[in-house]
């Protein structure tokens, strides 16, 4: 009985309070993944491919509750590629030719129009380096429909999120073990970075979209501009 009573080791109990993480990359929690995957999952490019499960294998090991932030993940990502299928079919070829390179861009079209439905599984449920946005605008732009795009595209970052917060929750702590001790030490540095090709992304972002919607109204005005003088 006295072995239950006795006072614990104390050597352990500043490893058990020790921060795990930088303090402001810990205390993004589920609205700051859901952001996170917003934008991961637009056509505003992130500066680190992969952002969105970073952070939730990141949160998940650092105690995160893996029912809440996995969900956080999935409904983000599913927000930030319906975008980006939206803006292919609004803009059609013109978006695929201002977003995706000319080199990507024939063996992207053909792919898509051969296999709409891996085509969208396949880029949202495999990591980096496969490419996500030239395959969602694709998507959009070639005639995937909306319910079929959303489906696809929900179910493989579903199985994708849900097997990074596994990882997390099985393997995590022992990585982020491994890693706190450089992060803390980088922690201002780093935040300063992210955030600065975070803003730089999202002005660029916002630049190609104005240039689209541009393009669109001069072709319009052309079109009525033509109409008029035909009549």
């Amino acid at each position: 009985m006295s072995m239950f009573v006795r006072q614990p080791v104390q050597s352990p109990a500043p490893l058990l309070h020790q921060p795990l993480a930088p303090h402001w990359l810990t205390h993004l929690g589920a609205l700051g993944l859901f952001s996170v995957a917003v934008i991961d999952s637009s056509v505003i490019p992130l500066p680190l491919p992969g952002s969105t499960d970073l952070l939730l294998l990141w949160l998940v090991a650092h105690s995160g509750d893996p029912w809440l932030l996995a969900p956080c993940a999935i409904a983000g990502s599913i927000l930030g590629g319906y975008t980006t299928w939206h803006i292919g079919r609004r803009g059609g070829e013109k978006a695929l030719r201002c977003y995706v390179p000319a080199r990507l861009l024939g063996p992207i079209v053909v792919w898509v129009d051969r296999h709409r439905i891996l085509a969208v599984f396949l880029p949202a449920l495999l990591p980096p380096p496969i490419p996500l946005l030239p395959f969602a605008l694709a998507s959009g732009a070639l005639g995937v429909s909306r319910s079929r795009f959303l489906a696809v595209f929900g179910a493989a970052r579903t199985l994708r999120y849900t097997f990074i917060a596994w990882l997390g929750v099985a393997y995590g702590r022992s990585i982020v073990r491994l890693w706190s001790r450089t992060l803390q030490t980088w922690s201002t540095p780093l935040l300063c970075v992210f955030v600065g090709l975070m803003v730089s992304g999202l002005c660029f972002g916002i630049w190609k979209i104005q240039g689209l919607r541009k393009t669109e109204a001069a072709e319009i005005l052309a079109l009525q501009d033509k109409a008029e003088q035909t009549d």
